[in-house]
């Protein structure tokens, strides 16, 4: 059988039988992949503990008929050892699992920069170097632009006026003018608006000293912009600690 060598992360694992698991990741090079893990349930697996959630791993993988089948798997980074001794840390892991998972399609097309997104969101998710919800809400935004979903913040989204709008509306995609306000519209502080543009471009300076009001306001779009886009809620995002992090 043909094989390939996989850079991956493991989004999420389902059991197969009495001893194997199915495992879905988002890999550097084929985008998402499901391929079986044999025997990894077993006590006496050589690499099972290195296909869990979060784990980042060099893979060798043999191409199946209907599922490939991985042989060798050796860790790169065990993000979820760290993750799991912080809830708040933890669940906001999940929920950009989840969100890889529902954004990548499952036909073996190269989705490099979602992949390295990710990475680079754990990572810093593990180091503490920035608040747990600001690393998750800079991920969802620029996760959902990668996919084409890019909210506009700078300019009226009808018309195209530029600067800071009074009003933002989910299901139109970002920023309205009082001319072209819609309903169910709503009226973001314009330092939210200004921190969402932080996360979206990086400028972590300035999002690390925004105020907890515009961080928890931010946090609330940028959930219903997220769960409008992948038309079905993100089971994982409710369980997010917001008052810690």
């Amino acid at each position: 059988m043909p094989s390939y060598r996989a850079e991956a992360i493991v989004l999420r694992t389902h059991k197969l039988g009495e001893a194997d698991r199915i495992i879905t990741m988002l890999t550097r090079d084929r985008g998402k992949i499901r391929a079986v893990a044999k025997g990894v349930r077993r006590t006496k697996s050589k690499f099972g503990a290195r296909l869990e959630p979060f784990s980042r791993v060099d893979l060798l993988v043999f191409e199946g008929k209907s599922l490939d089948i991985i042989t060798q798997a050796e860790s790169l980074n065990a993000y979820g050892q760290d993750l799991a001794l912080d809830y708040s840390l933890w669940t906001a892991g999940q929920t950009m699992l989840e969100t890889a998972d529902r954004l990548t399609p499952e036909d073996s097309i190269s989705a490099e920069s979602q992949y390295l997104l990710l990475v680079g969101a754990l990572r810093t998710l593990v180091s503490g170097e920035h608040g747990a919800s600001l690393v998750l809400d800079a991920f969802l935004l620029r996760s959902l632009s990668m996919a084409g979903y890019s909210p506009t913040l700078d300019a009226c989204v009808i018309c195209g006026v530029a600067g800071v709008q009074p009003f933002f509306h989910v299901a139109t995609g970002g920023a309205l003018c009082v001319e072209h306000r819609a309903p169910g519209s709503v009226a973001p502080r314009p330092e939210s608006f200004a921190l969402m543009q932080s996360l979206m471009s990086g400028d972590w300076d300035s999002a690390d000293q925004s105020e907890a009001k515009d961080r928890n306001e931010v946090s609330g779009l940028v959930a219903a912009y997220a769960q409008w886009h992948l038309e079905r809620g993100l089971r994982s995002l409710p369980l997010v600690d917001r008052q810690t992090t």
